[in-house]
């Protein structure tokens, strides 16, 4: 199984995979400890890999999105609580791009990329319990978010409120260590737990008018509507890695561990002819996702050079290419993670591997937007020929 889309390793990607491997030593004790995996933030701090994305013009790496996705998958196969808020970060970094000027948003990449920041979440656009009022020439945030991934030990915060009074909604982004801002330690789930995926209140906070991101604004251009893509093809690489996962450590444990049932006639459990056959079903259905995933980033990069140049249907063949793989990663993921212990035993479940995790990540994630959505959007562009509505989930 390939570790990587790109032939030769790049530098990113060694990197990527050293520090993978350092975080797979503890993802089972971190999993069943949930809280902030501040170490591993730290370390991701130190590697570079934070400005990845950030073009070299401001101090950063210049990496194309297929290669920035790509490091996001490598993470995923170890853990995918730092896959989810290392790819939040450079999301983040991207909205900021996408939603304001240059002169907005350089001298915040640039501080990103000399000073390791870390960026969070506190967005969530369906949460509209944070309220905007403008006070002369600044503007006040109050209320409270969920959903807020990464947000706890985070440098940059991404925040959105619904102005009090036409509706509008508005993102801003600020220090998360601004007075009135309280990063709550409330993400108790299943699954993704060390994503601190909880809370945040916003207390009479004061956002200037320069921190909100107007100019073009969310989702008001082709090109700004390509943040959501990105959102997509985060979670995407993060589902693929995920159930790569999952089959190098069920490949692993059917090797070295795992026995075969009395009747298959064969010594070792990898001759059974129905282990066999799993392990093949895995492996097309991983091949066709990598290659849907692989397409839909390569697409993505050349809509994000276009610039403003993209138009909407240039951005349309991004969005059902950007779909397709979701559903793809969606099913195929939970379908290798669950499935999986057929090919390991009754052994296999027992609760200090935790090899459940792998199953629990991916189906609190797969969560965040459903799939049904995407096979319709996806429908409506075979049978009708339109593509789908640029939102925050599409």
């Amino acid at each position: 199984m390939p570790d990587t889309f790109f032939s030769p390793l790049s530098d990113a990607a060694q990197r990527a995979q050293a520090l993978a491997h350092q975080f797979a030593e503890t993802a089972v004790a971190r999993d069943a400890e949930g809280g902030t995996p501040k170490a591993e933030r730290d370390a991701l701090r130190r590697s570079g890999l934070l400005s990845l994305s950030i073009p070299t013009d401001y101090g950063g790496q210049g990496a194309r999105w297929r290669e920035t996705l790509d490091t996001v998958r490598i993470f995923a196969q170890a853990d995918s609580s730092i896959a989810h808020v290392y790819g939040f970060h450079h999301l983040l970094l991207a909205t900021v791009q996408l939603f304001s000027l240059p002169a907005q948003w350089e001298p915040w990449v640039e501080q990103t990329a000399k000073k390791h920041w870390f960026w969070g979440n506190a967005l969530n656009p369906l949460d509209e319990r944070t309220t905007v009022r403008r006070i002369g020439d600044w503007f006040e945030f109050s209320g409270k978010k969920s959903f807020c991934s990464g947000a706890l030990d985070s440098e940059m915060l991404i925040a959105s409120g619904k102005d009090e009074i036409g509706g509008k909604l508005l993102i801003a982004a600020v220090p998360t260590s601004r007075a009135g801002i309280t990063i709550n330690s409330d993400w108790n789930c299943f699954g993704q737990r060390q994503t601190d995926s909880g809370s945040a209140l916003f207390e009479r906070v004061r956002v200037e008018a320069s921190e909100l991101l107007l100019d073009p604004g969310p989702l008001s251009t082709p090109r700004s509507s390509l943040r959501p893509l990105l959102a997509q093809l985060v979670f995407i690489h993060m589902f693929l890695g995920l159930a790569e996962g999952a089959l190098s450590e069920a490949r692993h444990y059917t090797l070295h561990e795992a026995r075969p049932w009395f009747r298959a006639d064969v010594e070792r459990a990898s001759d059974d002819p129905y282990t066999l056959a799993h392990y093949g079903e895995f492996h097309v259905g991983l091949e066709s996702v990598r290659l849907l995933a692989q397409q839909a980033a390569t697409l993505f990069d050349d809509a994000w050079l276009r610039g403003e140049a993209l138009d909407t249907d240039a951005r349309g063949r991004v969005a059902i290419a950007v779909a397709t793989a979701k559903v793809a990663a969606s099913r195929t993921g939970l379908d290798v993670a669950s499935r999986l212990f057929e090919t390991t035993g009754a052994r296999a479940t027992h609760g200090a591997l935790r090899l459940d995790r792998y199953w629990r990540n991916l189906r609190v994630q797969t969560l965040h937007d459903p799939v049904d959505y995407k096979l319709q959007d996806i429908g409506h562009w075979v049978l009708n020929g339109r593509a789908p509505a640029p939102s925050f989930y599409s």
